[in-house]
């Protein structure tokens, strides 16, 4: 077998691995969601803390819980109308929506290993083209949903939102599909792309940026449905959400940055001018606005939450954009092999 079927394989098994634990998340979500549900019909809609103090139970005994999970501190976040889950993090129970179950095990170690899955496509590509695989649309779009999984993954290991986890990982499987639609084949790069190290470094910022930035749009998400008052005990509360999107921002905002700063550059070594507006360029400076506006706005008492929240969706909007803009406008970044 060669190398390039070598990376068409192992790809296609990142795609399937990805489908099967994205559908796995799914059922774990609805699982949490319709447990709450039927709890709370079975002990009647008027008793809100016994609906809450059964639905704990059910999740520990019911196989949405852990008998041996670790008891959490205090749950932070719950809103002063909240009684049960303010009875809950007296007690130290661990949330719903952190409750580990075997359909949330399964589905984050299935999502893993479509990760490694496509880790091997990536590694074998970057050999075969001895640089970073991202030189046409088809290598880009591949790194961009394993940078996806691979945020997902490190900040789920200290956030609890797996319940949110279908978000970033279904739009790492579009990506994945919308790769496999694209050509595959290993053709010479244009001229001004000749430059291994810096495209390897600048895209690769790219990549690395837009990924945990999709863990910040899927945390603005929840927090959009979940709102100050905790609406779903089966979702992070707002507080782990907005966290969750803040810590994604703090890490990717600076690699975002630190992508531009090298794409001046390398635009004054291929075309002899530092900036020229050209769409790609364009868009990336909306986003790193969107993201820097955000950044300040959290921190504002009037826009703090669901302002905060609108402006990851909308971030991440344009990160989408930047990512397909020279599908739409003709530019010097048209490089998508297509």
């Amino acid at each position: 077998m060669s190398l390039a079927s070598l990376a068409g394989l192992l790809f296609t098994l990142g795609s399937i691995l990805v489908s099967v634990g994205f559908a796995a998340h799914i059922g774990h979500a609805v699982l949490l969601a319709n447990g709450r549900r039927l709890v709370a019909a079975a002990t009647g809609s008027g008793s809100t803390a016994a609906a809450g103090a059964a639905s704990v139970g059910s999740a520990a005994a019911g196989g949405l819980g852990d008998p041996g999970a670790r008891r959490m501190p205090a749950y932070a976040g719950v809103a002063s109308g909240s009684f049960v889950a303010a009875q809950r993090a007296a007690i130290g129970v661990v949330p719903e929506s952190a409750a580990p179950s075997p359909l949330s095990r399964a589905a984050l170690l299935i999502t893993f290993a479509g990760w490694v899955a496509l880790a091997g496509a990536v590694l074998v590509r970057a050999y075969l083209v001895g640089r970073g695989p991202w030189g046409n649309l088809y290598e880009f779009s591949v790194a961009f949903a394993f940078s996806i999984i691979g945020g997902y993954l490190v900040l789920g290991r200290r956030y609890p939102i797996r319940s949110i986890g279908f978000i970033p990982v279904g739009v790492a499987l579009a990506m994945l599909l919308y790769a496999s639609s694209l050509p595959s084949d290993i053709a010479p790069l244009v001229p001004a792309l000749q430059n291994a190290p810096l495209l390897t470094i600048h895209v690769g910022m790219a990549v690395i940026s837009y990924g945990i930035f999709a863990t910040s749009f899927a945390a603005g998400i929840g927090y959009l449905v979940q709102g100050r008052d905790d609406r779903f005990s089966w979702l992070p509360s707002h507080t782990t959400l907005d966290q969750v999107a803040y810590r994604a921002v703090v890490i990717g905002f600076p690699i975002f940055a630190t992508m531009i700063i090298l794409g001046s550059w390398w635009a004054s070594i291929a075309w002899s001018r530092y900036w020229g507006w050209d769409p790609k360029e364009t868009a990336a400076l909306v986003t790193w606005l969107i993201y820097a506006i955000y950044l300040h706005a959290r921190n504002q008492r009037g826009w703090a939450g669901r302002p905060a929240a609108l402006l990851l969706v909308f971030g991440f909007a344009m990160v989408l954009v930047t990512y397909s803009g020279s599908l739409w406008f003709s530019g010097l970044h048209a490089y998508s092999g297509l």
